[in-house]
């Protein structure tokens, strides 16, 4: 009997002990896999008398929180779920005048902090980037004395290893718009007043965050991004400028999704990401920079379709539009990106390749910012920073 009595026991005790079992793991929750961490892979900088540009590459969009604390004077951000690669320069001397160094630390497990320290800075504003994934943090100092003469400069799309749209025939988007703008440069510079700069003026790459930089440091009055269009259909032609600003036109997502070396899925992501926008766009009317890239967009794409139009027939005016383009963001003075023309379309291609068509081209162009120049009331040159500067 005394057998039979544990026998019984155990067997009572096993579906018990299954039941618990089962219960506790309902109620508790069930292992899920790590989240990966955003890698902080470079820190890079571009130093000017009156303005700084830090960019800071990750493998991943992140997360963080901000804060500037004083004595001594200090700019921070956490980047969250982030960790340090090893081989990263922990303290990157600047010293401008504005910053002295840019310092980066993993302060806990899972943030890496990134410091900016102070010397004299005005104001910064942060924007986050695509392909590849990073954050640029815009630093200003005091303004440097206003030049009397007006500064324009120039952005001939792509270069180096980035080609560009290639045409039909090979021709090369890159080398297209480098020679425009190298044409239009000399154009320009015929009149005494204007000082004109290219980002570059040969062959070499340039990220999209340092053409804006290199606009900036120069405290330019406009600043003109000068690209060869494209399409899957061979049959789009045409010529059209744009402004930044936010769009839901699929053609023109395409257009700035291209530029940006980004997918249509991310562009569309991009222009839903609302606190984004806002902040961007408040930036640009409080700035006047949006109401005078409009006025400029406008004297541009007249004067190409007029110009062209006296010896070449077939122009298709596509107009002024607006969409996200990186090579924009930040810039501090009315800024237009123009579509010269299509290198997909084999007769545009051909037109892009002879030497009269660039020379036309840089000549329309020169007259749309002229136009625009002389558009402006007598003693006063283009809204930057919200001012309207008086010489």
């Amino acid at each position: 009997m005394k057998h039979l009595h544990v026998h019984r026991a155990n067997i009572f005790f096993f579906p018990v002990t299954f039941i618990l079992f089962a219960l506790v793991s309902l109620i508790l929750p069930s292992p899920v896999a790590a989240v990966e961490k955003i890698e902080v892979s470079d820190i890079r900088f571009w130093s000017y008398p009156d303005y700084t540009r830090v960019v800071i590459n990750l493998s991943d969009n992140v997360d963080y929180a901000q804060n500037r604390l004083a004595q001594p004077d200090r700019l921070y951000f956490d980047l969250k779920n982030s960790v340090l690669k090893k081989e990263l320069r922990k303290i990157i001397s600047v010293e401008n005048g504005m910053l002295r160094t840019v310092r980066a630390g993993q302060f806990s497990e899972n943030i890496v902090r990134v410091v900016l320290d102070l010397d004299k800075m005005t104001s910064y504003k942060v924007l986050s980037m695509e392909d590849p994934k990073r954050l640029v943090i815009d630093i200003y100092g005091q303004k440097q004395a206003v030049s009397l003469r007006k500064k324009i400069v120039l952005d001939p799309g792509h270069g180096g290893h980035d080609p560009g749209a290639v045409g039909p025939n090979n021709l090369y988007e890159k080398d297209v718009v480098l020679d425009i703008a190298l044409k239009l440069k000399k154009i320009l510079a015929q009149d005494q007043n204007i000082e004109v700069f290219l980002t570059r003026e040969t062959d070499i790459f340039i990220p999209l965050e340092q053409r804006t930089a290199i606009a900036n440091s120069k405290n330019a009055d406009l600043f003109m991004s000068i690209h060869a269009n494209a399409s899957p259909r061979r049959d789009a032609k045409g010529i059209e400028t744009y402004l930044l600003n936010w769009t839901n036109d699929e053609e023109a997502m395409k257009v700035a999704a291209r530029e940006n070396a980004i997918s249509l899925k991310k562009m569309k992501k991009m222009n839903e990401g609302r606190d984004v926008l806002d902040m961007m766009l408040s930036d640009l009317r409080r700035d006047n920079k949006r109401d005078e890239s409009l006025k400029l967009a406008n004297y541009v794409q007249h004067n190409m379709i007029t110009g062209l139009n006296k010896n070449y027939s077939h122009i298709v005016d596509h107009g002024v539009k607006q969409a996200l383009f990186y090579v924009l963001f930040g810039a501090q003075m009315p800024s237009v990106l123009v579509e010269v023309s299509f290198i997909s379309n084999p007769a545009e291609e051909k037109l892009l390749a002879k030497d009269s068509y660039r020379v036309e081209l840089a000549r329309s162009l020169a007259s749309g910012v002229n136009q625009y120049m002389s558009a402006l009331p007598e003693g006063q040159t283009v809204a930057r920073n919200g001012r309207n500067i008086v010489r």
